[in-house]
């Protein structure tokens, strides 16, 4: 009986049905405990599975715990940053790395419930391509809860998807999802924005939220003004990344025009017998008429780069476990 071809045996053995990517920065005291709780609640669903832990240039233990949790559990797999690069750099690496034809994502911190796991995965099933949890009762200060309110609600209005908690890091996408949207920056808050920009259909289901148990939060009040322009940036990458002159254009031609439509009336004044040498008015058209026809020209040139660019992240990897 002939030999399967070694290829295809490694692509199978490979295959699982859900991929658990999990970012992490110094969480060395929570680890033991998720993974444990990972796997009770993994198991109990009878799917075969993977734990990709992203260690994100942390400075504690972590990935030497890790290291250990591997000895006993082959499903294991780990990636270690050399320094510190985000949460998004974090799962765009676990996302390539993955196999499963579920992904599920998780912060380390013990305070998303791997237990709602299962259940997302069994939303995806009933035609849903990506499902975000909701933390709708939160266990986090006021000084978090109320900005990120608003921030849910500003990127609600811009993107047009309805969600209460963009920001939750639990969530269970199909793998096309995965292999289509970008990852890079700090555009992991609006992975659902994009998915649902690029034709996923997306929902979200409440999940439980508990109390951090260990250490401290390690996003600060700048992430909100990170995630103002972020937001400009998802807007402008998913609506004119191939289409840059339709933008720049817009307002190069509203410019000019209006420095245009000035430039009009002063020459109607001064065929009337008008001074016009001394007006604020006469300098302020020709300002708006280079203005416009310099965004014509920043647009034409960002064509020409959209058309040729190739965008590629490396991130210095330090160690791979599995």
């Amino acid at each position: 009986m002939p030999l399967d071809d070694p290829k295809k045996t490694d692509d199978r053995e490979e295959k699982v049905d859900i991929s658990v990517v999990v970012p992490l920065f110094n969480e060395a005291e929570s680890l033991p405990e998720l993974h444990e709780r990972i796997v009770a609640a993994l198991e109990a669903s009878g799917k075969s599975f993977e734990v990709i832990y992203i260690d994100d240039g942390s400075r504690d233990e972590s990935f030497g715990t890790i290291r250990g949790l591997r000895e006993h559990d082959d499903r294991i797999r780990a990636i270690r940053f050399r320094r510190n690069y985000g949460k998004s750099a974090a799962l765009a690496v676990g996302f390539e790395a993955s196999h499963g034809d579920v992904v599920v994502t998780m912060d380390a911190d013990l305070q998303d419930d791997p237990a709602e796991a299962p259940g997302m995965v069994d939303l995806l099933s009933e035609g849903f391509d990506l499902v975000s949890g909701w933390k709708k009762t939160r266990k986090d200060p006021l000084s978090k809860r109320i900005p990120s309110k608003l921030f849910n609600w500003v990127t609600g209005i811009v993107s047009g998807l309805r969600l209460h908690d963009f920001n939750c890091g639990l969530k269970a996408y199909n793998r096309e999802v995965v292999e289509t949207i970008p990852v890079y920056g700090e555009l992991h808050r609006y992975l659902p924005v994009l998915a649902h920009w690029a034709g996923f259909r997306v929902t979200e289901t409440q999940v439980l939220h508990h109390p951090r148990k260990h250490g401290h939060t390690k996003f600060g009040l700048g992430r909100f003004t990170h995630g103002f322009f972020d937001l400009l940036t998802v807007y402008f990458v998913s609506n004119y990344t191939r289409r840059p002159l339709h933008l720049f254009g817009s307002f190069g031609l509203l410019s000019f025009g209006a420095g245009f439509a000035i430039a009009l009336y002063l020459s109607w004044l001064w065929l009337s017998g008008v001074g016009i040498g001394t007006r604020p008015l006469l300098l302020f058209s020709v300002l708006l008429m280079v203005l416009g026809i310099q965004l014509v020209s920043m647009g034409l040139i960002a064509e020409m780069i959209a058309h040729q660019a190739r965008r590629t992240e490396d991130y210095a990897v330090r160690e791979r476990l599995g």
